[in-house]
Formats: C-alpha cells, structure tokens, sequence
C-alpha cells in the first residue's frame, strides 16, 4: 500500500481559502483504530459548507471533508472489524473535527463504524449517506409514535432534497400515500417517480400565513425545513399524529402555539442522526437494506468523482441538488 494518495483538502489562513485535490501522506491521517480504504463518500450541506471560507463547520485547517464514507477495512486495532471488512461511517466527528470520507483512505474510530449490512453494496450505502439515516430515523421514530399506513396521507416537506427524496421514496416503500411538497415545479416527475402519491407546492403548505390550527390535512410529516413552514405544518397534522423535523433550511426560528400540541396532542419530534446511538443506528441500517430499501434508490443519486467535488459542491449550498450526489473515490 501506498504511504500517499489523494484527497480533497480544504485550507484556511487569515489571506486566503483554498480547495482542490491534494496528496497527502498516512501519517497525516489522525490518529483511530480502523484504517479504511474509502470507495465511496456522499455529498451533504454540511460538506458545503466546508467548502467555503465561512462555512463555519471545520474547526481546524488544513482539512479533509466529508461526513460520510464506505470502503473496506485496511487495518485495525479494534478487535471488532478486521482487514477486508466493509464498513459504514458517517456524521459524529467525521468531515467536521476529524478527518472525512473525501480521501482514498481514512482513519476512524470503531465506536463510529457500522458493519456493512447484507443486501446493501457499499454504494447504495452511500447513496442512502447521512440524509438517508436521517430520513430512516425520522420514519422509524413517527412509527414509533403510531404511523401506519391505514392512518392518512403523510407529508414531506423540501421534497427534492437529500433527506426529502429519501423519506418518499422509504415512505412509499413501506406503503404509506406520500404528499411531497416542493417548490420546483419542474421535479414533479422525479417525485412521482419515488413514490409520491401527490405533488404540492411549498404555497399550499405554508402561503405566508400561519393559523393556530388550520384544516386536519396531514397524518404525520417528515420535514427537514423548519422555519415558518414547520409552523403551518404543525396546525395541519391530524389529531395526535407527529412531525418528525431534522432541518433548518427554512430557517431556525418556529412561531407556533401551544394550541396543537395540547389541543390536538400533536408530537414534535427531533431527529438528530450524528449521535444517533449505535444500537440504534445498526438496527436502522439493517432496515435501509430491507423493509425500507426502496426499489428506485439508484435513481436518486448522481454519481461524480473526487475531482469533481470542487465544482459540485456548490450546488448544494446553492438548493440546486437533486436527490443525493454519491462520491467514487
């Protein structure tokens, strides 16, 4: 094995901000348990914002993102995994204070490593990367809450994104009749071809005016937008049904009542998948490659390689994504 090989770096100093592919060697590698061979990364807004001067994600410079990655075990200290293995590792640390997947090769700690499950390549598990976990624990913790398919139509809000297309397309597969707002009318197709039952606008979820309790539309929602929009969403959910919010892109701040949480005994449900705790988070990537394993996963992602991540990641911070963009290494 070679003692250098190629990644993504980005660097910092109080002039200048750079980004590009470098060489960088072993030894530069943080120190952790397993060495992996990366073959797949994935691109999330978290790794956007990375990519920029002010991002305010990496806390150290020079730098390697990327919050997601999958390869094979080269070496490790770790009893748990040894050489050949192939591994899952994405958010805790990774791409933000430790070193991430966009590397030929990457040290992480055990304690962060899932074991690649059967029925899964490692690929698809990076199509699925972060925003599909999320979208996995956001569905698994609305099922947890009383979401069956027989209560109602359920609502994923920013619908084209990374989390949004994933939670239509699982959602779909489990069965459910999916309502997927956006506000591109041009992927209306896209999400039909997911699995959403019907396609709304962002408009007729949240039209600039928000009402205590509006007309029970809704049985649940997945919504990674948060924001006024989250507001409207809450007023229109079916007495005791559940909002599963993992995002902010609409903004962090929710002007809401109390009225439809002890009114309607609405459920506000938050989904955090960085510390997602292990046994969870094993049991829910043992469900992405069955129950939830949708038949159009491929179609959600674009490949592009690690050359191109300069020129891709923009488009993430610029709400320009489609789906997910999976990286080859």
């Amino acid at each position: 094995m070679s003692e250098r090989f190629h990644a993504l770096l980005v660097d910092k100093t109080e002039s200048d901000f750079s980004i590009g592919i470098r060489e960088v060697a072993l030894s530069e590698l943080p120190k952790a348990d397993v060495l992996i061979k990366v073959a797949y990364s994935s691109i999330n807004y978290k790794d956007g914002l990375a990519s920029i001067p002010d991002g305010k994600i990496v806390r150290s410079y020079p730098f390697i993102p990327g919050i997601d990655l999958a390869g094979v075990v080269v070496s490790s200290e770790d009893p748990r995994f040894v050489e050949g293995d192939q591994v899952i590792a994405t958010s805790y640390e990774i791409g933000v204070s430790h070193f991430g997947g966009y590397s030929e090769f990457a040290r992480i700690p055990g304690d962060w490593i899932v074991p690649l499950p059967e029925n899964l390549s490692l690929k698809e598990a990076m199509i699925y990367g972060t925003a599909g976990l999320t979208a996995a624990l956001s569905i698994q913790r609305l099922e947890e809450n009383g979401l069956t398919p027989g209560k109602g139509k359920v609502l994923v809000t920013g619908a084209t994104g990374g989390v949004g297309s994933m939670a239509v397309a699982m959602l779909a597969k489990r069965g459910y009749e999916v309502t997927a707002s956006t506000g591109k009318e041009s992927e209306h197709e896209y999400l039909h071809t997911l699995g959403a039952a019907e396609v709304i606008s962002r408009n007729e979820v949240y039209n600039g005016k928000i009402k205590a309790l509006d007309k029970q539309l809704w049985a649940a929602a997945v919504d990674p937008v948060g924001g006024e929009s989250l507001a409207a969403v809450l007023s229109k959910i079916h007495y005791n049904g559940s909002v599963a919010v993992s995002g902010l892109t609409g903004g962090g701040n929710v002007p809401t009542t109390v009225f439809p949480f002890i009114l309607r005994g609405i459920n506000l449900l938050g989904i955090d998948s960085v510390y997602c705790p292990m046994d969870i988070r094993k049991a829910l990537w043992k469900r992405m490659a069955a129950d939830l394993k949708p038949d159009v996963l491929n179609r959600i992602a674009k490949e592009v390689s690690l050359e191109e991540l300069p020129q891709t990641l923009p488009i993430i911070l610029k709400g320009q994504a489609r789906g997910r963009f999976v990286v080859k290494i």
